[in-house]
């Protein structure tokens, strides 16, 4: 996504980017701070995050119809999660939030999430909520998917899952947000229309991916909806967060706010 501003591929007279790379809970967190002007949040932490930010209407990252996965080492029913210790990448990420609304009766153990299966396989943790690669590659290491979580929701509420988005501050004057929104807009259809090049560049932070499974990573979650969340998404995050104030797992109702 962050391919064409990162390498000036796309430039402005406007603004300058710098990048840097986190974790998403990482990232999350410092959302709560407000400590950068743009940044790649969980759609989870919006409501954390809303005074400070509104969201983009590029650069959504979507499950429609597979997400996040729980695994664990072997076979177990959706039913044989509850009370169980799950491991999971963060509280304000989605993942967990929809975990939550799934089986509400688990143990949360916080673990870095790309070593989440390792938790799992160490006994740390008796299943494990993965995202990221490891949704590709959890089967090769030897473990079970107990759920997909994405395909949980679709069939539930007949709408994609909304994971990620991006957030900008609210204090940038107009000018420099409608040309954030433009420059983020164009650098995905720049990767988009320039894809071995842009995956070439994504592969140096891709954690010993193979390039053909890095690629089917990358199709999964940039794509159409990812240009522009158009209506759909706002309403199924507006669900998935509804839900989650309504479960007490969100602690005030917030309606979603997008700026294009």
């Amino acid at each position: 996504m962050f391919y064409a501003l990162a390498t000036r591929k796309i430039r402005s007279d406007l603004v300058e980017f710098h990048h840097e790379l986190s974790d998403i809970e990482t990232l999350n967190k410092k959302a709560r701070e407000g400590v950068f002007e743009l940044t790649a949040v969980s759609y989870h932490a919006y409501p954390y995050i809303a005074d400070k930010y509104t969201l983009m209407a590029a650069g959504s990252s979507i499950g429609d119809d597979y997400g996040p996965m729980v695994v664990a080492t072997k076979p177990m029913t959706v039913d044989e999660l509850k009370g169980k210790r799950i491991a999971i990448p963060g509280r304000l990420t989605t993942s967990y939030l929809t975990l939550k609304l799934m089986q509400p009766d688990f143990i949360a153990v916080d673990t870095p999430f790309d070593q989440i299966l390792d938790a799992v396989k160490d006994g740390k943790a008796d299943a494990g909520l993965i995202i990221h690669e490891a949704q590709l590659t959890y089967s090769k290491a030897g473990f079970h998917n107990v759920i997909d979580l994405g395909k949980w929701f679709k069939a539930k509420y007949g709408m994609p899952l909304p994971l990620g988005a991006n957030a900008l501050r609210r204090d940038l004057a107009p000018d420099i947000a409608r040309e954030c929104c433009r420059l983020m807009r164009e650098s995905i259809q720049y990767a988009l229309d320039h894809r071995e090049e842009a995956l070439n560049y994504a592969m140096q932070f891709a954690r010993d991916m193979e390039p053909a499974l890095a690629e089917k990573f990358v199709g999964m979650y940039v794509n159409h909806y990812t240009v522009d969340c158009g209506e759909i998404i706002p309403k199924a995050a507006q669900k998935l967060l509804d839900l989650g104030f309504e479960a007490g797992l969100i602690p005030h109702r917030v309606e979603l706010e997008f700026v294009r």
